[in-house]
């Protein structure tokens, strides 16, 4: 098979390309920019474009199919080539598919813990000794890509992500995925860009479990209010429906228990949304025929996925925590759960407004109470950011009427955000910073050791 990746260097798209290479695929790929890690990731596997920008010369007959990335727009040269050609286009998630189609596919999807719940998935399975395809948001450790498909696997399990398929195919990524197993974490109003109203996200997600495949099985969240009104007006007598609710659980001197029958299993992660992310891996797993004890003789050697509460550094009484959170369930939980882990320390939160949700005036009360748990907030945002997603402008007034904290500090320069934070005496104090950006560019683990002592967490 010869496939060509059009925005080859996207985090999805590269790693699926590397993936289809692993494969025996002959792959070739374009973009108008390419960053790290793909750069790097691509050129280490021979896949990284001899030339910058795209080249309709490179699409021939000779290619069996074209992968389209996300970020590729709908007039691209190479796109309209195809298209002349009559080659068969591809959107990430239906080459996902069309590689899986004979799979028993996991679909993780919901609005927080997507990409836990799938690692936690993938740990198991891969401790269980059970072949698997899979595709992950993250690096998680013992897994060299975040998409790998195999001709034997029986399994497949996806992270199944709400936004957009690609530039010529407005639907939802996880409704191409058809899952026989399929996992709703939660449903809180994200992606407003595109689902201008809460009705219209949550109804993405009735939508999804109407995709399940007959004789399937739904795993969901019996904790979420909106989570439980869509699976109540599912018209789906033909699939099962299995609740669940946090995994029981203590916590003893700083660190997590899961209390499973007359035992008690360390695991070295923490937090409530964790131990429900544990829940709905477990359902998921058991669904699959993996015992109760294969799950806990796994999961308790699973210290998580990059950037989901990545303890970056520590020493004796400070700890700095990094997470990928943005939405405002997602970032309360976090903050949540990073207090209730310490809570004889105070808490310092960093958060910057990135997505195009965070970035709208209109959506920034979302986040009203999100860092109540936290003893000092601090909010960044760049105003470049804001220019190139073509948003109306805001000013830090409108973030701090938003978060409805008056002590909150808005920053729109990361150099006078990190000189405020080294100023800071860390003494019993933790930082939790919390991006799905990079902080202008803020080398974020040197900030970590520096203030711990340059005592760096291995």
């Amino acid at each position: 098979m010869r496939v060509h990746f059009i925005a080859i260097g996207g985090s999805a798209m590269h790693n699926l390309a590397i993936a289809m290479k692993l494969k025996g695929y002959r792959v070739t790929g374009s973009d108008d920019e390419i960053f790290e890690p793909s750069l790097s990731r691509l050129k280490k596997h021979g896949l990284l474009p001899s030339y910058k920008g795209w080249n309709p010369e490179m699409i021939t007959s000779e290619l069996d199919a074209i992968v389209l990335g996300m970020h590729a727009r709908a007039d691209n040269p190479e796109l309209q080539r195809a298209k002349e050609l009559g080659i068969k286009i591809y959107s990430y998630p239906e080459y996902l598919y069309e590689q899986s189609k004979n799979k028993t596919r996991i679909v993780v999807g919901g609005s927080h813990g997507k990409t836990t719940i799938t690692s936690m998935i993938m740990h198991v399975l891969k401790h269980a000794g059970l072949k698997f395809d899979y595709m992950v948001g993250a690096q998680l450790k013992g897994f060299d890509t975040m998409v790998a498909f195999s001709d034997d696997s029986e399994f497949a399990v996806f992270e199944g992500d709400e936004y957009l398929t690609s530039p010529i195919d407005p639907r939802p990524k996880f409704h191409l995925y058809r899952p026989n197993i399929a996992i709703i974490s939660g449903i809180s109003w994200d992606h407003i860009n595109v689902f201008p109203t809460f009705q219209i996200y949550k109804d993405q997600f009735t939508r999804f479990i109407n995709l399940i495949e007959p004789e399937g099985t739904l795993i969901y969240s019996a904790d979420d209010a909106e989570v439980c009104s869509v699976v109540e007006t599912a018209n789906r007598n033909d699939i099962s429906f299995i609740p669940y609710k946090t995994h029981p659980y203590k916590t003893n001197d700083g660190k997590c228990k899961l209390i499973a029958e007359d035992q008690l299993i360390d695991i070295r992660v923490f937090g409530g949304h964790n131990l429900k992310n544990i829940a709905a891996a477990k359902a998921a797993c058991n669904t699959i025929g993996v015992s109760d004890n294969e799950f806990y003789n796994a999961i308790k050697s699973f210290e998580g996925a990059a950037k989901r509460l990545q303890l970056l550094a520590r020493n004796d009484f400070t700890s700095v925590y990094l997470d990928f959170a943005h939405s405002p369930s997602k970032v309360k939980a976090t903050v949540d759960a990073v207090k209730s882990q310490y809570p004889n320390r105070q808490l310092v939160t960093c958060f910057e407004l990135h997505t195009f949700s965070s970035l709208n005036k209109k959506f920034l009360s979302e986040y009203k109470g999100a860092f109540d748990s936290a003893d000092f907030a601090y909010v960044y945002f760049n105003p470049h950011t804001i220019e190139h997603k073509k948003l109306e402008p805001i000013e830090p007034n409108d973030v701090m009427k938003g978060f409805g904290r008056s002590d909150l500090k808005v920053f729109t320069s990361a150099e006078q955000l990190v000189n405020d934070i080294e100023q800071i005496d860390w003494r019993n104090k933790n930082l939790l910073i919390m991006t799905s950006g990079n902080f202008g560019g803020t080398d974020l683990q040197l900030l970590a050791d520096k203030l711990v002592g340059n005592r760096v967490v291995k």
